[in-house]
């Protein structure tokens, strides 16, 4: 299939965004021309998967475009840090990485792009720089198209992660005229919804087959991973005790009323809380968000559904939808960086599915003179 439209990715990270514009096993549509991380990590993964040129730099973007190199491409897509706009970090006031939209925007300009996709965490459209961001795609000729807040899981990925997606779309007046809609149709329902399309892709299904038992290594930054990233931890006898105990569906209030005497005093005096903390997966349903500490039972509900254990690097790739052949390079607790950090190529693909459908009916009025 040829590429026929060209994407800079910024901020990529790993490169599972690029994946699910690029690869013919989701869109295919596009070639990706160039990329940038201020991870080296990242950036090595990204070119060993992408390995055109390498044309993947690492440095920061704002460095990169005092450069004068940026290069004339169709779609720019990324999402720029979002701990400043996260409901996690509670100091946001004053976050630098809350203006990083900005060099983001100068490369739109720059490029010469018809289209950008920014991808963050819900909070950016709550914020006021949201707002300052509207006015500058305005300002470049950009429609914003309906920002909204997206369940990955109704597109096809195993995990029930939001994230909002911003898309512009430069003289976009034709949209209307197409009876182009954002966001895309759902190809997947949750159970509650009434609908002829199939249930939520489940946690069985995509590593439902991995070995219960996977390899005992401890993870340390400095050790090199297996190749398979089904690794293990090896926990100590006390955590061994605790994820026996936790039940199926269960979390750390199980743990509280089973095991008192094996639970941290810190949990027994707070009383209340989310119910994900030390939670075990369902086979049947969804993961929740794979975050980048997934290998942490204490951080989530990141326990495996049936085996007493964490989930794998492998089984938070598999539920982020990296295929198996996408080789992730650094050390586990960077790969983990990088899988938590990841736009799941499935629902990427889905957005650059209709980014192409765009592009295509843009260049085919335009012949006709109709922009």
């Amino acid at each position: 299939m040829s590429k026929e439209y060209r994407v800079v990715d910024l901020f990529c990270g790993a490169g599972g965004m690029t994946l699910g514009f690029v690869d013919d096993r989701y869109c295919g549509d596009f070639k990706s021309i160039f990329a940038i991380d201020n991870n080296i990590d990242a950036v090595n993964t990204y070119n060993k998967n992408f390995s055109e040129n390498n044309h993947c730099v690492n440095g920061s973007v704002e460095d990169w475009l005092d450069s004068g190199k940026v290069p004339k491409a169709d779609v720019v897509i990324g999402g720029p840090p979002c701990q400043g706009f996260s409901l996690l970090n509670k100091k946001r006031i004053g976050d630098a990485r809350r203006e990083l939209w900005e060099p983001y925007m100068d490369i739109v300009e720059q490029s010469g792009a018809t289209v950008f996709v920014m991808e963050n965490v819900p909070g950016l459209l709550k914020s006021p720089e949201y707002l300052d961001i509207s006015k500058r795609a305005h300002a470049l000729g950009f429609e914003m198209l309906d920002p909204t807040v997206l369940n990955m899981a109704d597109y096809g990925v195993p995990q029930t992660r939001k994230r909002a997606i911003v898309i512009g779309v430069k003289t976009a007046d034709f949209l209307s005229k197409a009876n182009f809609k954002f966001p895309p149709s759902p190809t997947h329902r949750g159970p509650t919804v009434n609908s002829n399309l199939p249930l939520w892709r489940s946690v069985k299904e995509y590593i439902g087959e991995l070995p219960r038992r996977p390899k005992g290594v401890e993870i340390r930054s400095s050790d090199p991973p297996p190749l398979d990233l089904h690794f293990g931890r090896n926990p100590t006898d006390i955590s061994k005790e605790r994820y026996k105990t936790v039940p199926p569906g269960g979390n750390r209030f199980d743990l509280q009323r089973k095991r008192p005497d094996i639970t941290p005093q810190c949990w027994i005096n707070k009383k209340s809380g989310g119910t994900d903390l030390f939670g075990r997966l369902w086979w049947d349903r969804p993961s929740v968000t794979i975050r980048t500490e997934f290998y942490k039972p204490e951080k989530g509900r990141y326990l495996h559904p049936s085996a007493n254990r964490p989930i794998t690097h492998r089984e938070a790739a598999r539920l982020m939808s990296f295929p198996d052949d996408f080789c992730f390079t650094g050390s586990k607790i960077e790969i983990a960086r990088q899988i938590g950090n990841a736009v799941p190529p499935i629902f990427a693909g889905k957005i650059a599915e209709y980014i192409s459908e765009v592009l295509s009916y843009r260049k085919k009025i335009k012949r006709c003179g109709g922009v």
